[in-house]
């Protein structure tokens, strides 16, 4: 008599393979995820130095001397959704210091394979992406 069928061997390979793949996936997934974060983080650090070089250019060449866009209103004009919050938490603020003649914002980067400084404005040692005074 002649069954058919899959034997027991053959279905545990077949699922090996498919979680192999799955894993690869989710790996890849995950990297984009990563990659797409960190993007966003550079993109709005650039647009943070874009406003406050507009805010320098329009106000008798000075920096607003708060980075926090409620203390100084005329910033909103050139930021208007204010300071964009991390990609990855709302409540994750980028790390800034401002004063009226220089400014400095860093982002934390997820990618560490990127060449970026090894210090925030802080002084916190790390990866991040910072932005600072073109004047």
């Amino acid at each position: 008599m002649v069954r058919k069928g899959f034997t027991l061997l053959e279905l545990l390979i077949s699922i090996g393979i498919i979680g192999v793949l799955v894993s690869i996936g989710v790996m890849a997934y995950s990297t984009a995820q990563r990659s797409s974060r960190d993007s966003r983080r550079i993109a709005d650090m650039k647009a943070i130095q874009q406003g406050f070089e507009q805010y320098y250019s329009a106000n008798s060449d000075v920096y607003p001397s708060s980075c926090d866009p409620t203390v100084d209103i005329k910033i909103k004009t050139y930021l208007p959704s204010g300071i964009p919050n991390d990609p990855k938490g709302s409540t994750i603020v980028y790390s800034s210091t401002c004063t009226s003649t220089t400014y400095c914002f860093c982002a934390s980067l997820e990618n560490t394979k990127q060449k970026n400084a090894s210090v925030d404005c802080t002084g916190t040692a790390g990866n991040f992406f910072c932005v600072n005074q073109l004047q």
